[in-house]
């Protein structure tokens, strides 16, 4: 956009530097061939006593002085113009402008605002995405379940200084199997991890969009162990506790966050 506005204003401004240049051009010529007349034409063929040569020498200077003084003139008046342009935010009122212009703005306004509303998506549905009108409207799951990957990674050096560094294609499982002890097991001898596991592996490498359904059930298990970290690090800090196996609570006792009312 800006490339095309400064392509047109270069184009402008050699337009009109070439008519200065072309009128500058005949102008003199004219006034030349005029003068050489004058010469031929006196009864001493000079231009010394030439009346008719003193004549048309003073027009031309006389319309260059006026020429060059409306052009000042309207290089001042357009320069006052814009310099009572306010340079801050100004709502224009009912006294800006005339009634029948107010109007047309505001039909234009409301029209434009019209368009807006209805070009909204409403029953949409994107794969990988959340549903307009819910909680996850907006939210990309893919990209939403692996930035999890990091403060996880975080919470777990906190409480385990040596925690390996997180690698880009590691396993879940692998990488942070030394948290394992702190999480609990649910009714079928799984952790919060394996779920989180199962979650960013499909986030990862699937070719399909991961669905809400195990978005859903993969941000519950990196809040379950987000939750849990962060409580063995607080109880760290406290010096509450020197074995972190005392960290270790219900995995269907704890407070969880509510996932399971998404519209």
């Amino acid at each position: 956009m800006f490339s095309r506005l400064f392509r047109r204003s270069t184009v402008s401004f050699l337009s009109y530097a070439v008519l200065v240049l072309i009128t500058t051009f005949f102008v003199a010529i004219s006034c030349a061939l005029l003068l050489s007349q004058a010469a031929r034409t006196a009864p001493n063929r000079s231009f010394v006593r030439n009346i008719n040569a003193v004549v048309i020498g003073a027009a031309y200077v006389v319309v260059l002085v006026l020429s060059l003084a409306l052009c000042l003139k309207r290089r001042i008046a357009v320069h006052r113009r814009l310099q009572r342009i306010s340079k801050t935010f100004h709502t224009l009122g009912k006294n800006d402008v005339p009634e029948s212009v107010l109007r047309y703005m505001q039909q234009e306004y409301t029209r434009a605002c019209l368009i807006a509303y209805e070009s909204r998506p409403k029953d949409g549905f994107q794969e990988g995405w959340g549903r307009p009108g819910t909680k996850l409207e907006g939210v990309r799951f893919r990209t939403s379940l692996s930035d999890t990957v990091r403060v996880i990674d975080r919470l777990a050096h906190k409480v385990i200084p040596r925690h390996p560094p997180l690698r880009p294609q590691a396993r879940m499982l692998h990488h942070f199997r030394f948290i394992v002890p702190l999480l609990s097991k649910d009714e079928d001898g799984l952790t919060p991890l394996h779920y989180y596991d199962s979650a960013i592996q499909l986030a990862r490498h699937t070719s399909r969009e991961p669905t809400e359904q195990e978005y859903i059930v993969g941000m519950r298990a990196a809040s379950e162990i987000e939750n849990t970290l962060q409580e063995c690090y607080l109880e760290m800090r406290e010096g509450s506790s020197t074995d972190l196996s005392t960290c270790r609570f219900s995995f269907s006792e704890r407070p969880r966050p509510d996932w399971t009312n998404i519209p």
